[in-house]
C-alpha cells in the first residue's frame, strides 16, 4: 500500500467521531464521503469473516463483499453503522493496545454480557454503543 494512502486511511480513523457523540456521527456520514474505501479499512482492520461483518451491518455477505470490490453506493443507514463499528475499534484498540488482545475480547464470550460475546451486539447502534460503553468501564478499571 503507498505512503500516501496509509496516511489518509490513518487520517480517516483518526477523524472518526467518538460512538457516543451522536451529533457528530451524523454530521460525519453526511459531511464526509463514507464509501467503499472504509469498508476496505474495515476489513483489513478486523480481518475478521466477511460473514461476520456483513452480519453486523445488516447486509448479506454478497452485498458486503460487492462493497469491497466494487464502487457501489452505501445505503446512509450502512454508513452509519460502518462509521460507529470503526469508532468502536478505534476506542478498542486505544483501550487493548494491540489488535489482538481487542479481537480476543470482542469474539470471546462474557459472562458479564450475558453469556455472549462482546461482537454479538455489534448489528445494532443501542448494541454499538453498550459495547462501547463497557470499553469505557475496561479503561476505568472495571471487569467486563
Amino acid at each position: 500500500m503507498a505512503t500516501v494512502e496509509l496516511k489518509r486511511r490513518k487520517k480517516i480513523i483518526n477523524d472518526l467521531p467518538e460512538v457516543s457523540d451522536f451529533t457528530n456521527v451524523y454530521f460525519y456520514v453526511n459531511h464526509y464521503n463514507v464509501d467503499q474505501e472504509y469498508i476496505q479499512i474495515l476489513d483489513e482492520l478486523s480481518g475478521l469473516k466477511d460473514e461476520i461483518i456483513s452480519k453486523w451491518l445488516n447486509i448479506t455477505t454478497r452485498t458486503y463483499r460487492n462493497y469491497k470490490t466494487k464502487n457501489v453506493s452505501l445505503k446512509d443507514n450502512t454508513k452509519e453503522h460502518l462509521v460507529l463499528i470503526l469508532s468502536l475499534y478505534k476506542h478498542g484498540l486505544e483501550v487493548f493496545n494491540t489488535k489482538e488482545e481487542f479481537e480476543q475480547w470482542l469474539t470471546t464470550p462474557n459472562l458479564l454480557l450475558d453469556h455472549k460475546a462482546p461482537m454479538d451486539y455489534l448489528d445494532t447502534v443501542s448494541g454499538l454503543k453498550f459495547i462501547d460503553n463497557r470499553l469505557t468501564a475496561i479503561e476505568f478499571g472495571e471487569n467486563v
